[in-house]
């Protein structure tokens, strides 16, 4: 069956833009429509199709989803909010055949997760040492690695592509911790917008989702600045936390400046580590200030490799968030003290939106895909409901502009 590029029938936008949420590139797209359900069309058509179902999507999102997600919220017992940016390369628009970048062609993208999830409280903190993982050397020098390359791409263009995903090892299962929060329902969202108009986004979910009649709400992010900005003013009566992950790399980069790369430096990241876990954070930086005024102050500080600079910004760090780490009342409160809900959509959303000669259109042909990878992910099935919602076309209405929009 061939369609032209101009023409197609809501049952093939249907599989086109399910398809191109779940695939690579455009190019595996028409190649699944093609060998799966013997689908002939062009990676233009599915492109345009994408570009304007994504943008409708995100008319919907401002509205409400009204007609479309209507009457089946329920208010959650544990709400949780949690934000983290992403680096996506854009192309310059408008400027003839090619890909002209701006800069390198790094642009951020701003990802949200909702979680409803249920969880116990305790009395007494029901987990007051840390897991096994974070006394392994190994296990924590990656967990550092990952977090630094993470906080410098926020600083420079480069970016490294995510690693080539491992093959899962079945592990026994294990009974889950009641203090711990269990996912029962998630919906994410992302954009292009900036960290603004991207809160107010983020409110609107939040307040579709009934989070604010929850008794036991929390927000959760590392420490860039934008995420407590969004967090204080449209979140402000949620429980902040910082990520104890990122915590952890921090307290690690600590010990080595301090001591080196030997047995003492683990010596004192576990026992910082485990203080820090215990909501005993101001005793690492009482230690860490000691530490500092022990070097020498008589020189100038040149560099950010000087441990006198290394060490007033862990502080310093520490300090801006020592109110977001009171990691053993978040387990009395069964609240999370990771964002590894975050991080792991994240992921998702990259498989999608990130890869070697991947770009997209800025801000139109990414802002489409986000959405619409965002819809697809989403456990209350949002992308299909909508879809179903949209009037019948016999014809893909050509918008100006809009060709070449994805990679």
């Amino acid at each position: 069956m061939g369609i032209d590029t101009r023409e197609s029938t809501p049952g093939l936008k249907r599989k086109a833009v399910f398809i191109n949420a779940e695939t690579r590139s455009l190019k595996r797209s028409k190649e699944l429509l093609s060998r799966v359900l013997e689908i002939e069309t062009s990676t233009n058509t599915i492109e345009r199709i994408c570009l304007e179902v994504g943008n409708d999507l995100e008319a919907a999102a401002s509205d409400d989803w009204k007609d479309v997600l209507n009457g089946e919220v329920t208010a959650p017992q544990v709400a949780i909010v949690g934000y983290d940016g992403g680096r996506i390369r854009t192309r310059k628009t408008g400027c003839g055949p090619g890909v002209h970048l701006s800069g390198k062609g790094w642009n951020e993208t701003k990802n949200a997760i909702f979680v409803s999830a249920t969880s116990e409280t305790s009395l007494s903190d029901p987990e007051p040492q840390p897991p096994q993982c974070f006394f392994d050397p190994e296990h924590v020098a990656k967990l550092t690695e990952t977090a630094k390359m993470k906080d410098n791409a926020r600083e420079n263009e480069e970016l490294p592509e995510d690693a080539e995903p491992k093959i899962a090892v079945k592990k026994p299962k294990r009974q889950h911790p009641k203090h711990k929060p269990r996912r029962i329902h998630r919906t994410l969202i992302a954009s292009m917008k900036n960290s603004k108009e991207f809160g107010q986004q983020m409110a609107r979910e939040a307040k579709r989702r009934r989070f604010g009649e929850a008794k036991r709400r929390a927000f959760v992010g590392d420490g860039l600045s934008c995420n407590w900005s969004i967090h204080e003013d449209h979140f402000s009566d949620y429980t902040p936390i910082l990520d104890f992950v990122h915590a952890v790399s921090y307290v690690y980069g600590a010990s080595i400046t301090c001591h080196g790369k030997c047995d003492l430096a683990w010596a004192t990241y576990t026992r910082w580590m485990r203080l820090a876990w215990q909501g005993q954070i101001v005793v690492v930086i009482d230690e860490l200030e000691k530490h500092r005024r022990q070097l020498d102050d008589s020189l100038a500080v040149t560099n950010e490799d000087d441990p006198r600079e290394q060490l007033r910004q862990v502080i310093q760090y520490f300090r801006n968030n020592r109110e977001r780490m009171k990691y053993d009342e978040y387990r009395q409160a069964g609240l999370p003290t990771t964002s590894a809900w975050m991080e792991s959509a994240v992921k998702e959303m990259n498989f999608r939106v990130k890869g070697t000669d991947m770009f997209w259109n800025n801000p139109s042909g990414a802002e489409a895909i986000l959405q619409i990878r965002a819809s697809s992910l989403s456990d209350d099935d949002r992308l299909a409901r909508f879809l179903s919602h949209r009037p019948g076309e016999s014809k893909l209405r050509r918008h100006a502009g809009i060709a070449n929009q994805a990679a």
